[in-house]
């Protein structure tokens, strides 16, 4: 089953239920679903690793937004943002933990032969492939910079 015919399946869910939470964050899936299938040269179609990245997009977008909310004392906004993510992260794979991540990337370290922080892009360029979907890559690259600077 595809995302878009999960996320319409939920989104008739969410109306029956009255689930406004749930509303807004389908909602925004299935537009951004949307966008990216009436993109200039998608042909209709979006592949699912492409799926993966449209959902890491939008949880990102509203993690940003959480975050200026916050620093701003919004707190009736910062929650609507927080359902959203929720929402979304549902339709996302596991998420890794630190400790995973970092077994992961010291392994693509040692493949690469990376031994300073000037391998950075070498080695990110491999884990932001191996760990796509798994792992946001800010988290990523914090992790690699910290083991890089060892």
């Amino acid at each position: 089953m595809s995302l878009e015919q999960k996320v319409m399946a939920e989104l008739k869910t969410a109306m029956l239920a009255k689930d406004e939470k749930g509303l807004r964050g389908l909602r925004a899936i299935k537009s951004a679903i949307i966008n990216a299938k009436t993109a200039e040269g998608a042909g209709g179609q979006i592949k699912e690793e492409d799926e993966i990245k449209l959902l890491q997009k939008l949880v990102k977008q509203r993690k940003d937004s959480l975050e200026i909310y916050e620093k701003q004392n919004r707190e009736d906004l910062a929650v609507k943002e927080r359902e959203e993510i929720e929402v979304i992260e549902k339709f996302l794979p596991k998420q890794m933990d630190e400790g995973e991540l970092k077994a992961v990337i010291s392994k693509i370290i040692e493949e690469t032969g990376a031994s300073s922080p000037a391998d950075m892009g070498k080695v990110m360029g491999a884990a932001n492939k191996q760990l796509a979907g798994k792992a946001d890559g800010k988290t990523i690259a914090a992790i690699v910079k910290e083991m890089l600077a060892q």
